[in-house]
């Protein structure tokens, strides 16, 4: 169990916080949202209720899908653009190990199976990053406007209006103002990240180029 702890305790902490922030939003959100009902006169719901709401799919949604798409165009822009001095760009000077083709006709043994087979299932692996991460924004964005679609909709129908369907609402100012405003601030923090490790450190940080390293090294090579 050490061994396990130690060698996966990465991703422990961060499932970990995980759970534990969208918990602790749930309980809040809870508590927010059946003050608004009592304010309009309408009974409080229960918490796998507003689990199930609008509101609450929205909420996480609406995040996971600035995140997923910061994290899906970073790992396919890094594949071809460079800024000199990052930490977090590749060496413009120098070949890396997974340019196409380098290194690649002296495969290990225990190089995974797509990479021996090679075409289609190859294809597929050297890009399955990218596909994975910007397939779980596309999810994400989706729901966000299944979720959004039902909480707009119920304000509309209090105030007097018409529901509206998802499609409708990917037409309204509400849905790409609240897309906009979580993708701005989400490539802010990457490029912030990316110049501000040019020339600051964080020692003992595979995020961080050595402390000793000159502020003109690129990360890797």
């Amino acid at each position: 169990m050490r061994r396990f702890l130690r060698d996966n305790g990465l991703s422990i902490t961060m499932f970990g916080l995980f759970f534990a922030f969208v918990t602790a939003q749930s309980v809040v959100g809870l508590s927010d949202y059946n003050s608004t009902q009592r304010k309009h006169g309408r009974p409080p719901v229960g918490y796998v209720q507003y689990l199930e709401s609008g509101d609450f799919v929205e909420a996480v949604f609406e995040n996971w899908e600035s995140e997923f798409l910061q994290m899906g165009s970073y790992v396919v822009l890094t594949a071809f653009l460079y800024q000199r001095g990052s930490a977090e760009s590749k060496d413009l000077d120098a070949r890396h190990p997974d340019d196409a083709g380098y290194g690649e006709d002296r495969p290990r043994a225990d190089a995974p199976w797509p990479f021996r087979r090679g075409g289609l299932a190859l294809k597929i692996y050297e890009n399955s990053l990218s596909i994975a991460l910007l397939s779980i924004f596309v999810f994400s964005f989706a729901m966000h406007a299944i979720g959004g679609a039902s909480a707009y909709s119920q304000e509309q129908v209090e105030h007097g209006g018409q529901p509206v369907s998802v499609l409708e609402y990917f037409g309204t100012s509400r849905f790409w103002f609240e897309s906009f405003q979580n993708w701005q601030s989400e490539f802010l923090a990457i490029g912030a990240m990316v110049v501000l490790s040019i020339y600051l450190r964080q020692r003992g940080s595979p995020e961080s180029k050595p402390v000793a390293a000159p502020h003109i090294e690129t990360g890797s090579g």
